[in-house]
């Protein structure tokens, strides 16, 4: 296949040399947005009386013609072509004759490609919404599900405060939102059209950017065209975006090992997200959560990669951004099947109230709500703390629990207890009490699923 850039050279690219400097393998996925790129080019051209209507007209069809076979599989991408913007034009050329030579008249590959990955990048990033909104729907299921147990609220991986489980996994959920607005304020960012701007310069063509911006759904063009060619701002963005995202599914992937350990047993994942041993019979490894834990480590190292390759590049292109598509096509990939896997995983996963409920009763995570109960009473909070921490030291020397401390010792330390003082430190009432907003009572989870599901809902 003769390239695009065929004149300057007169003798033939070597072939070693030819193999490294094709992209094909990895930008042929844009097959689609190459060819849409082009209809609207093709129809700009005609509008401004650049080509003739009977030219578009031969090159919108035989671009059609081209997308239907390599979509029904009749015509395969030639894995020798250089990239997927010279095999399709080459291709069109071949179906049409010299009208399809005509179709890159006021266009350079430069802009083209920033074109057909912007292209490609919105569609993705509305497909990793849709499957974000999934995920947290699954959260919100299962929050519903088991919205009254308790169970052990942890800082430092030491128990601390009671909580509901609930209230824990729409945490979650509240990290995802976030990610969520993160990739709309994403597409507002990168509704910005690149095509026109050329090599670097514009075109001496009175063209009509604005009409094939539209044409392509863009509500504006690049401001500048040095910038429009040499811009991957939306590509880091996109991907820093992703690496939150995978930064939240990494945490919740860890509680989910961590839980479904014997050590904890708070919950059971289903046998569909998990693996055996291949020597130890009895065991159920959470492979499917450990491998999103393993996997953000590599979208990380896609971020950092491209940031690396931008970070000494004059302006305007430079080849060195070709390298830009593997890493963010690799990041998408990525975040998308790892949010294909975890929604089902949560959706089957079973919680072990009891065993939650148990965690809870022991730790004297209620120690708080004791000091609490001293303070409503008058003593300073300060004073309440030393004396509770005394109150949990006598306990664990005397082998029982701020619940079963008999009264008298509790009189013994203040004459400000009462027979209330098991139920102020109860941990169903520990949990209820919580009535802050945003806090851990039954009526704030309940609040929050309802906000959550309502704003999924509108988007």
């Amino acid at each position: 296949m003769e390239k695009l850039w065929a004149g300057r050279q007169s003798a033939a690219l070597d072939s070693t040399a030819d193999e490294f400097n094709s992209s094909i393998a990895v930008d042929s996925r844009m097959f689609r947005q190459d060819i849409k790129g082009s209809m609207a080019h093709a129809a700009m051209l005609s509008k401004q009386k650049i080509i003739s209507d009977t030219d578009a007209d031969a090159i919108i069809d035989g671009l059609g013609g081209i997308l239907h076979d390599i979509e029904s599989g009749a015509l395969t991408i030639d894995p020798k072509a250089e990239d997927i913007h010279s095999f399709i034009e080459a291709e069109l050329t071949k179906r049409i004759g010299d009208a399809g030579k005509k179709l890159h008249t006021a266009r350079s590959r430069n802009d083209q490609v920033a074109l057909d990955t912007k292209l490609y990048l919105k569609n993705e990033a509305a497909e990793i919404t849709d499957l974000t909104k999934s995920l947290i729907k699954a959260i919100t299921q299962k929050a519903e599900e088991y919205k009254t147990v308790i169970m052990p609220g942890y800082t430092h991986l030491q128990r601390a405060q009671p909580i509901l489980f609930s209230h824990h996994i729409l945490a979650y959920a509240a990290m995802l939102l976030r990610d969520i607005d993160r990739l709309a304020d994403w597409q507002n960012r990168s509704d910005v059209s690149p095509i026109g701007c050329c090599a670097l310069a514009g075109t001496t063509y009175d063209t009509d950017r604005k009409f094939e911006a539209s044409v392509l759904g863009f509500s504006a063009v690049t401001m500048n065209s040095i910038d429009g060619v040499s811009d991957r701002d939306f590509c880091i963005e996109l991907m820093s975006d992703i690496a939150i995202l995978m930064m939240h599914l990494s945490r919740f992937s860890e509680e989910l090992i961590l839980w479904s350990s014997w050590e904890f047993k708070f919950i059971e994942l289903s046998d569909a997200y998990t693996t055996g041993s291949s020597i130890m019979p009895q065991k159920k490894n959470s492979d499917m959560a450990e491998l999103v834990r393993g996997k953000t480590g590599r979208v990380y190292g896609d971020l950092i990669a491209l940031l690396t390759t931008l970070k000494g590049l004059p302006l305007a292109y430079n080849k060195d951004m070709q390298e830009d598509k593997e890493c963010v096509f690799d990041a998408v990939d990525t975040v998308k099947m790892c949010l294909k896997v975890f929604a089902p995983m949560i959706d089957t996963m079973t919680v072990l109230a009891d065993n939650m409920k148990k965690a809870a009763s022991n730790g004297f995570i209620n120690a708080t709500d004791l000091a609490d109960y001293l303070t409503k009473k008058g003593m300073p909070f300060r004073t309440a703390y030393k004396l509770t921490g005394q109150l949990v030291a006598k306990c664990i020397a005397d082998g029982c629990t701020l619940e079963t401390l008999p009264l008298e010792k509790y009189k013994a330390l203040s004459p400000l207890f009462e027979d209330d003082i098991y139920d102020e430190i109860d941990l169903v009432n520990c949990v209820k009490k919580r009535i802050s907003e945003g806090g851990t009572s039954p009526e704030s989870v309940n609040k929050q699923i309802e906000t959550i599901n309502k704003l999924i809902s509108e988007g």
